[in-house]
């Protein structure tokens, strides 16, 4: 299976890779493909370019096996609509299932998404929470896809939910820019090698106060 890890990563942190380590581990993963988008469908633009947090987060997996980046919405005109990604890796990967991973926060606004039920058409949804994470009621078009244990992902190549405890650190790239905005020290919140990236680009200096994770 190839899992699916979108976000703007403006900055990728240890928040970030702690959970795609995990789940690419729990879930026996060929690859986790971590996708940066370009514009973020229901956000404004991020105020670093595209290019920028691309190589942060290559930067960041260099060297993890399992974990890579894919750019594939960069390249693409228009909003980042996670289904248009889905739909181009199911053409490109016929023999491999999908699993699109997405925190408990955007599994809550998963309905306002561009063409949601049709994510389920390319792709599993794996929601990663915390331990004991209870969702509210669903639907009845998600209740019919839930799945009671993992190994039942294996069974089909796409079109289960299933709720995943993961490790979730609490760091936002939020606080992370806000703490280079005020030339404090980021250190231990994300790789060093994304650090060095940061000041030697200068990057984040005029931060914004957005919520971009």
């Amino acid at each position: 299976m190839i899992g699916v890890y979108g976000g703007t990563f403006n900055p990728v942190h240890y928040g970030h890779l702690r959970t795609a380590l995990e789940v690419r581990e729990c879930f026996e993963l060929d690859d986790l493909k971590m996708i940066p988008c370009r514009v973020p469908a229901h956000r404004g633009e991020p105020d670093v370019s595209a290019e920028h947090r691309l190589r942060m987060l290559e930067l960041a997996v260099a060297g993890t096996p399992g974990l890579s980046v894919d750019r594939r919405e960069l390249d693409r005109p228009g909003p980042s609509y996670m289904v248009d990604t889905l739909q181009s890796l199911a053409a490109e990967l016929p023999g491999s299932g999908l699993v699109l991973f997405v925190g408990a926060d955007a599994f809550t606004g998963l309905e306002g998404w561009h063409r949601w039920r049709d994510l389920f058409d390319y792709a599993h949804i794996v929601v990663m929470a915390r331990p004991g994470f209870q969702p509210s009621v669903l639907g009845d078009f998600m209740r019919a896809r839930l799945a009671a244990r993992r190994d039942e992902l294996r069974d089909a190549r796409a079109g289960k939910l299933f709720f995943q405890a993961v490790t979730l650190l609490d760091i936002a790239a939020t606080q992370i820019r806000r703490i280079v905005a005020d030339g404090t020290n980021p250190r231990f919140l994300l790789p060093d090698a994304v650090l060095a990236y940061i000041q030697q680009h200068q990057l984040y200096r005029a931060s914004s106060t957005s919520t971009e994770t």
